[in-house]
Parts: structure tokens; C-alpha cells; sequence
């Protein structure tokens, strides 16, 4: 334990706010800055080894981290954790509870907005470049994932942490009547995905910044931006073993972790299957725990649009392009599925085919380019496979291409279905890839409880209607089919501290990533009641008399 004497001050973190989004426009420094990085980033080719109480480790086991639209570049190689490894990694965050857990809540939050502080500038080009090169982003898909979100969560969740810490109960007379948030007795268990170098980021620190240790198990096809993710903590002050940094193969560290009776929680964000056997596991191994595991996770969806008769054919073609392609479809909330009135589907359609047929594709490198090549071959045959199901059994109105010969490409696709229940509007593809029913316009409110029972997901969706009662016929209707709803606006691009963030059904827990709720979950909280002048005698003034 620390002999370090805590600071006598009431302290308060900095207000929170977003991080401004940089255009990255030509003549910009922030441009010339980020394509210097990409030039020598593509230059290099780096080590990376696991990170468990602040000692890397190099396993001898390796495997490589490469460019999805040009596959045959290597960017890293990356070490690959055992069971051994894992263990070593759970040690490491036991060990290093000991004192995090009782740092003062200010000092903890000090590294993480030292972190963001570090992010918004002398590293904003390098995670940006990680990302682009390693897991296919524009410049702008990067900028407001990887730099603004992070940074946004990281501040955010400071100024979250502050208000819940402040939460305290009323006082009876002569008593204190206080709630201690401590944090859960064990490791938080920290799994992120490929597509958003942010979540990595909040996954591993939300609960840390709660006075949780964690270990992490960031994707395999993102490994270059989680790994200079892991430096920035270190940068930041993040002491050895609060965060140790696992890569390798998911099932023989998901088991390790599973089965250690230290397991306190989940954080967790990735395909439905993986969470659902997790769960399972959990479940099963539930009397050997010391605890009962927090389970917080973000999983699929199968995200829709749904447009009005009275909405704006303009805007409902946008929201799908941009809601649609931006980033190959391979975000949580991407538009996958769209419901249009036959009245407006002409001209919705014709619309959103002009703006495909504009839609340059390829190397991010080239800030001409709107989305580039999807994560990997797996993500390719997957995508490939549903876009050959449309070619034979729907209409494919544009697109359809696939070619991964250089990189992972698979051209934006806008399938047209006659059947509302077809295979393409209720399965979640993760690609660029838009299903489309045109339905009968008197048919409104049938239509709005087919979109509510097609798909087992309620992550993001979106309704267009210019006439307020469609809006809230669709908002009553959709209540559990979305946990973030959009009105007049495409289904993607939360802000942290603006839509908190997750789905419930199949979607996951619905904690809300950049939330209070969220925060909530990595704290098990003591009632502390302090009687000032305890009472000396037993009796009760109603047994005196009678």
C-alpha cells in the first residue's frame, strides 16, 4: 500500500467537452501532418509484443497485422498470448488492484485525461495512421473514431465519474449516512472489436478509471491502433499492470479468463455468437466465481431506415449512402435495411444510385476515396457470399462486385427485395451491402410492426417523415427496436456526451458506451451509516406506562 498522503481539496475534473473534428481539408496542417505519418508509418514494420504488468513480452509465436486494401503489406507482427500468458496477465491485474484500487478517484482520472490531453495532440496523426493503414479508414472515418471519440470518452467519462462519486444519500439526525463506489473484487475481462479503434480504447479504460484492473484482448485485425493505444497509457501514466494488453487467439485466452475464479465483469463488444457463449460459460461456471461477473456487452444489428410517405426523398438517399457505405457498412450502427412507400421509391432509388455511381473506392491513403476495402478475407467470403444469394434470388440494383486480389474489395451494393421477410433484410451482413422493400404506402403502420418483428436486433434506426404524427407513430411503434432512434437523420454517428450509446434485444445489454450507466456497472457500492451518539439503553419510549 502507498504511503502517499492524499491531497485535502473538494477537486473537480475539467467540464467535458466534444472534441472538435478537423476537415483535414487541402492546405490544412492537420492534413499535411497525417499524410507524413502515413508515409513513414507504411515505411515501418513493427514488433509487438504483450504488455502484463508493464513488462512486454515476446512469445515467439507470432502473427501479422497487414493492410486490408493491400493485403500483401505487412504493417506489424504481433505476439501471441498462451493460457500461460493469460494467467500471468490476471496475476499482473490482481496485484495491481491492491493500490489502484485506493487511489483517489481524481488521480486515476488525471491519467486518463492525461491521455485524451496526449491524444488531441501529439499522437492524434500516429492513431490515426494506425488506423487508416491497419483496419482500411478515411482520414475523416478515422478522425471521428480513433482521435474524437476516444478523446471524447475519455473526458467524458472523467466528468461521469465525478457526478457519481458526488451521489450521496440523505442524513436521518445525528447520523452520516454515506455510499463508498468501490470497485468489483477481481479483473474486468476488457474484449474489443476491429471496427472502431475507440471502443478498444473506453473498453479497457472506463472500468480502470473506476478503480478496476483489466486485462485486454483487442481484435487480431486491429492490432496496430490497439497497440499504440496501450503506449499512450503508459505515456499517460497508467501504472504497470492496471491494463495489461493480451493479443493472440480468442478462445484459448477467453477460456483462461472464463475459468478464473477472479473474474469480476465483461466488457465486451462484438458479434452476438461470441457474447451469447460467454454468457453461457459464465453460467456454468457461475458457484466457482467470487463474485457474480458484470456482463456489459454491444453487440449485432441489423440496423434500419424506414421512411414516411410525407418524408424527403433527398434526405432519405443520403442517410442511406452515407448510413449505409461509410466505412464498407462495417459499423454497429450501419443502414442495412430500408423500408421506402412505393410513392417515393423511384425517386429515393434513382437518387441513391447516382450517389453510388460517384463513390470512389480504394487505398485511404487517397483522401479522394469515400470507404476502402472491407477487414479481411473472412469478412470478404462472408459479404461475397450473401451478394451471390442476391444476384440469384433479389434484385441487384447497383453493385455487386467483389475482387480481393489486391485488397478486400466489395463495391457498395443496393439490393431491391419483394419480400419484407427475405434472408438479406433480416441477417446482419456487416458490409456495405443495403437491402431495400418498396411497401404498399397505405400500409404504413403493417410495415411498422414488420420492421419491429423482422430482426432479433434493436441497435440503431432511423424514421424520415416530415409530418409529426408518422413520427410518432413510428417512435411508440419502434420503442424496443432501437436503443439509439433517429429522426430525420441516418442511423450511425453517436457522439460521445450527446447519444449515449447502445441496443438492447440481441443487440447486447444496453449499457451505453460514454454514459453514467455505463460507469455504474464497474462499481459495487457500501452503504457506510455513522451514528454519532449510539443510544445506551434498549428500551423504546412506547414500554414505559401502560
Amino acid at each position: 500500500m502507498s504511503s502517499i498522503a492524499s491531497l485535502s481539496a473538494l477537486r473537480r475534473v475539467p467540464a467535458a467537452v466534444n472534441e472538435p473534428i478537423k476537415s483535414y481539408a487541402p492546405g490544412s496542417p492537420e492534413r499535411a501532418e497525417l499524410k507524413a505519418r502515413l508515409a513513414s508509418m507504411t515505411t515501418e514494420r513493427v514488433e509487438i509484443p504483450l504488455i502484463i504488468g508493464g513488462k512486454e513480452i515476446r512469445t515467439g509465436k507470432t502473427a501479422q497485422s497487414v493492410m486490408p486494401f493491400q493485403h500483401g503489406h505487412v504493417l506489424a507482427e504481433y505476439h501471441m498470448a498462451s493460457p500461460e500468458h493469460v494467467q500471468q496477465a490476471i496475476a499482473a491485474a490482481l496485484t495491481a488492484r491492491r493500490e489502484w484500487a485506493n487511489w483517489p478517484w481524481e488521480d486515476r482520472a488525471a491519467v486518463i485525461l492525461k491521455a485524451a490531453e496526449l491524444l488531441a495532440t501529439t499522437w492524434k496523426s500516429t492513431l490515426n495512421a494506425a488506423t487508416m493503414l491497419g483496419q482500411a479508414k478515411t482520414a475523416y472515418q478515422s478522425e471521428i473514431d480513433a482521435a474524437c471519440e476516444l478523446i471524447d470518452f475519455w473526458r467524458f467519462n472523467a466528468q461521469y465519474a465525478q457526478e457519481i462519486f458526488s451521489d450521496q444519500p440523505a442524513n436521518g439526525a445525528g447520523v452520516w449516512n454515506q455510499l463508498e463506489y468501490r470497485a468489483l473484487e477481481g479483473f474486468v475481462y476488457a474484449v474489443s472489436p476491429f471496427n472502431f479503434t475507440a471502443i478498444g480504447g473506453n473498453l479497457s479504460s472506463a472500468p480502470a478509471l473506476m478503480g478496476n484492473t483489466v486485462v485486454w484482448k483487442p481484435a487480431s485485425s486491429a492490432m496496430l491502433s490497439a497497440y499504440y493505444i496501450m503506449k499512450i497509457f503508459e505515456a499517460a501514466g497508467m501504472p504497470p499492470g492496471v491494463i495489461n494488453f493480451v493479443p493472440g487467439s480468442a478462445g484459448p485466452i477467453t477460456n483462461a479468463v472464463l475459468a478464473s475464479p477472479d473474474l469480476a465483469g465483461i466488457h465486451f463488444t462484438g458479434s452476438t455468437e461470441v457474447f451469447q457463449s460467454m454468457w453461457k460459460t459464465v453460467g456454468e461456471n457461475i458457484s466457482r466465481y467470487k463474485t457474480y461477473p458484470r456482463l456489459v456487452g454491444e453487440t449485432g444489428g441489423k440496423d434500419f431506415i424506414i421512411a414516411h410517405p410525407s418524408a424527403d426523398p433527398a434526405a432519405v438517399a443520403v442517410a442511406i449512402v452515407r448510413g449505409g457505405f461509410e466505412y464498407s457498412g462495417q459499423k454497429c450502427s450501419a443502414a442495412s435495411r430500408v423500408y421506402v412507400p412505393q410513392s417515393l421509391w423511384g425517386e429515393v432509388r434513382d437518387r441513391t444510385i447516382a450517389m453510388m455511381r460517384e463513390l470512389k473506392m480504394g487505398d485511404p491513403r487517397d483522401f479522394r476515396n469515400f470507404l476502402s476495402a472491407v477487414i479481411d478475407r473472412k469478412a470478404f467470403d462472408r459479404i461475397s457470399s450473401y451478394l451471390d444469394e442476391g444476384k440469384k434470388t433479389a434484385t441487384i440494383l447497383q453493385g455487386g462486385g467483389c475482387d480481393a486480389s489486391e485488397g478486400f474489395y466489395v463495391e457498395p451494393t443496393l439490393v431491391e427485395t419483394k419480400d419484407p421477410a427475405y434472408r438479406l433484410m433480416c441477417e446482419e451482413i456487416f458490409g456495405p451491402v443495403v437491402t431495400a422493400y418498396a411497401y404498399p404506402d397505405a400500409k404504413w403502420l403493417e410495415t411498422l410492426d414488420v420492421l419491429d418483428k423482422t430482426s432479433p436486433y434493436a441497435l440503431t434506426g432511423a424514421v424520415f417523415a416530415t409530418e409529426r404524427t408518422a413520427v410518432r407513430e413510428a417512435t411508440s411503434a419502434l420503442r424496443n427496436a432501437a436503443g439509439n432512434f433517429y429522426i430525420n437523420d441516418k442511423p450511425t454517428g453517436a457522439v460521445v456526451g450527446q447519444q449515449p450509446f447502445g441496443g438492447a434485444r440481441a443487440s447486447g445489454t444496453n449499457d451505453k458506451a460514454g454514459s453514467k450507466s455505463n460507469l455504474t456497472r464497474w462499481v459495487s457500492t457500501r452503504t457506510i451509516k455513522e451514528t454519532f451518539v449510539p443510544p445506551t439503553d434498549y428500551k423504546y419510549p412506547f414500554m414505559t406506562g401502560e
